[in-house]
């Protein structure tokens, strides 16, 4: 049983403040989940997904576990209850916030973008499953002003970390005029039929208030990557058609 593999992003302003995003490797699930799949919700042996959460849970040093049911939209839950790894998400929605230390906030992805936000106190913490979707709606701005607006804060003190996901060059939409609408023409590349995912995320944080920076992204992207990362792109263009998903998560350190 290896353990999870993962990549620490830290704030280096923030110490106080733990961020990481996992990778495919270690754990202990069978293909086509190999083998470090955190999700229940993709057909996993739910033992192996079990296993894994917890490996995860106690490298990582937290002391309780938050997710959610992702839909692809933009509902936050504030302060949530944490649960043990080995328990399935019940609550229904793409974004989480914390005040409490020691609770890590779980994103899980397969292409979307794991988005960590920070508060420079170190004390308030958030984490928000942004897709394709979530920039359409604007998710990483509203989101961020949410976050702000619950604890009183100021966004020009917020922090924010994108994790591994879809990179420009894979971001491919064929039917970008019905996916997207009109506003998103600077992001799409007409030739390649592809959106830069990664700059709209930044545009709509730096549209929140964010300084440009205390604005980081890990550019590795998901498909790219298929034998770091798990892809759902990628996976809808094999014959099996199933993969499993690795999370960004942060916490404040106890």
């Amino acid at each position: 049983m290896a353990p999870i593999a993962f990549f620490p992003f830290p704030f280096a302003a923030i110490p106080s403040v733990g961020c990481a995003f996992t990778s495919r490797r270690g754990g202990v699930s069978e293909p086509p989940h190999d083998t470090a799949n955190l999700s229940f919700e993709v057909g996993d042996e739910p033992d192996a997904v079990r296993q894994n959460r917890r490996l995860l849970h106690d490298r990582l040093g937290l002391t309780g576990w938050c997710e959610c049911r992702q839909v692809h939209g933009d509902v936050i839950h504030f302060d949530p209850a944490p649960a043990a790894p080995e328990a399935e998400p019940v609550l229904e929605g793409d974004g989480l916030a914390t005040a409490t230390p020691g609770i890590g906030l779980v994103i899980k992805t397969a292409d979307c973008q794991p988005l960590l936000l920070a508060h420079n106190s170190g004390r308030y913490v958030a984490a928000l499953h942004v897709g394709w979707r979530g920039n359409r709606i604007n998710f990483p701005g509203t989101g961020v002003a949410r976050f702000c607006a619950h604890y009183g804060l100021s966004p020009v003190d917020i922090h924010a970390s994108r994790g591994p996901s879809l990179g420009p060059a894979a971001a491919q939409f064929v039917n970008f005029d019905t996916d997207f609408g009109p506003g998103f023409e600077p992001y799409h590349d007409p030739a390649s039929r592809t959106v830069d995912l990664w700059r709209l995320t930044r545009d709509q944080l730096l549209a929140a208030g964010i300084p440009a920076h205390q604005i980081f992204g890990m550019n590795q992207c998901t498909v790219s990557h298929e034998d770091t990362f798990f892809s759902y792109r990628k996976a809808c263009a094999s014959p099996i058609k199933a993969t499993g998903r690795q999370a960004g998560v942060i916490w404040i350190k106890g």
